[in-house]
Formats: structure tokens, sequence, C-alpha cells
């Protein structure tokens, strides 16, 4: 009977190990899923490093030559320069996209008004080059459309 006892007390104290142990290896997974960047949270740059935010204090060049500051201008290779809006990122290879991370805080009425009201600007061909105002491609050289 005593046995009993010990070998279902192991089992259970085997069991929330185990739970535990998958608990923290899915949120060490989702963390190393989120790609180091600079993105613009809350009006300031923040950089994003091992998945975890930090303040942005200095410029950053990316593998691609785009320089972002820390004022959230970005200035590509080829000389555009576009200001970084809230929920964007940047990532070290210098693609342009939303941030992941930022999409479900972004949900709120005052945020989808501003991004109603604001016009930016994307190259067909390379949706993640965004602009605030038109110009050409610093990929491929052709004009950006009007975004949707």
């Amino acid at each position: 009977m005593k046995t009993k006892k010990m070998m279902l007390a192991a089992l259970l104290m085997f069991s929330v190990c185990f739970i535990n142990s998958n608990a923290y290896s899915q949120v060490k997974t989702d963390t190393a899923m989120m790609k180091d960047c600079c993105m613009m949270k809350d009006g300031k740059m923040m950089l994003m490093k091992a998945g975890k935010p930090m303040p942005m204090d200095h410029d950053m060049t990316m593998k691609n030559g785009t320089k972002c500051m820390v004022n959230g201008e970005c200035i590509m290779k080829s000389g555009t320069k576009m200001k970084m809006k809230e929920g964007q990122c940047m990532d070290m290879d210098g693609k342009m996209d939303q941030c992941p991370m930022m999409n479900k805080k972004m949900k709120s009425a005052a945020v989808k008004k501003s991004k109603s009201m604001a016009v930016s600007y994307t190259c067909p061909m390379h949706p993640e080059v965004i602009s605030d105002k038109p110009g050409k491609c610093p990929k491929c050289g052709m004009a950006l459309i009007k975004k949707k």
C-alpha cells in the first residue's frame, strides 16, 4: 500500500514537472519566433532584441543599408526617407511590416481612425516598402502607388 502511494506521488510530481516544462517551452518558442527589429510603439522607437522590447537609444543600420533613427525616420540605401508609424517594424534585413506583437494591441478605434486618415504608398512588387509620400521603390525603381 505504501509503495502505491509513493508511486502515485512520484507520478503526480512527474506530471506537474512535465506540464510546467511544456508551458515554459511554449513561451520560449513564442519569444524565439519574434524577430529582432526596430518598431514604433506609443510614439517612441523601440528595439526588440531576443524577444524583449527596450527603448532604442541609438541609430541603427540594417543589413541592406537602411538606417533607422531614434526619431522614427528611416532612410533607405537609395536615399528615400520615410517615417515609421505606430505598429510598424523594420527587421534587421531592412524589411518594413506591421509588427506581429503590436497587431493584437492595435484594435482600438483611435488607432483604426488614425490608420484610415493616413495615406501611405507602397511598391506593387515589394509590399514591404512603405512611404508616406509618392516616389520610387528603392529596390526596383517602380513608382510607389497609394495603399488602400
